[in-house]
This record gives C-alpha cells, structure tokens and sequence, in this order.
C-alpha cells in the first residue's frame, strides 16, 4: 500500500515540477518577438512543405493529437509540453533538460530527427533542404497555443 502511496506522490511532484519548470522558463514577450523576427522562412512555402508532416500533425484552431502531437504553439515552447500526448522517453529526457523548440533547434531536429533525438518515435528521415526547413518552421510559428494565427503573420 505504502508503494502505491509513494507512487501517486512522486508523479504528482514531477506532474507539477514539470509545470513550474515550464513556468519558471517562459519566454518573455520581447525574447519572443525577437525570435519570431530571426525567423527567415516563407510561411506560404512551409504550408506547402508541411503537407509531408499532416499524414502525423496538425496545426489550427481544431488541432488535435494525431500519431505526433499537434503542434500549434510549437516554436518557442518546452519540449513535451503538449498534454495528453505519449512522448518518447527520449524526448521527455530532452525535455526535463529544458530543451526549448527554438528555431535553432526545431531546424536540426527536422533535418535529422533520430540523429538529433536518438530514441525518439518519430519515423520521418527529415528534411534534406535548409531552405524548406526554414519555411516549414516559419508556417508553425503563425501558429499560438490556441490555434489561432499571430497577428503579424496573417
């Protein structure tokens, strides 16, 4: 009885460690824009290029998980961060290390995703071209937490 009491504390700890973690990291809205303004890509080329992501993620207002997480919100946000989503432990690891999805890191990610993230389930091979990564990134930043698209991307 006692493990199972230990049990449920220690995940509730880490449940809301994770959280003040999260918290504890937020961008601020001037790191935010200065990201959003360091991001080169062609949004109306990466919805094009995104067509090869949409068979496993979704992004909009009526996004929901697929086979990956849906990824509204994606640049900028703590990785693993999207509820009721079955992450890797490769990933979780990753995220309890405060990987962020900067731009950066979602562009090496994307070329290479198991040699960026070696034990994760994501399947893709990557994308070869720097410059489709680019526009790919670009087209999920339009997109905030809630689906909605950011007002200066529109």
């Amino acid at each position: 009885m006692n493990r199972y009491v230990f049990t449920a504390a220690l995940g509730a700890a880490l449940a809301f460690g994770g959280t003040a973690f999260a918290e504890s990291h937020a961008m601020s809205d001037e790191d935010k824009a200065a990201m959003m303004e360091s991001i080169t890509g062609d949004a109306e080329a990466g919805e094009k290029v995104f067509r090869k992501c949409a068979a496993c993620h979704a992004v909009g207002e009526d996004a929901k998980n697929k086979v990956g997480p849906h990824l509204n919100g994606v640049v900028g946000r703590m990785a693993g961060a999207v509820e009721d989503f079955d992450y890797s432990d490769a990933l979780q690891e990753k995220a309890g290390e405060g990987l962020v999805w900067m731009p950066e890191e979602l562009d090496a990610f994307l070329a290479k995703p198991r040699d960026y993230l070696p034990g994760t389930k994501m399947s893709f091979a990557g994308i070869r071209k720097e410059d489709q990564r680019a526009d790919v990134i670009a087209y999920l930043a339009q997109y905030q937490e809630d689906g909605t698209m950011t007002e200066d991307m529109k």
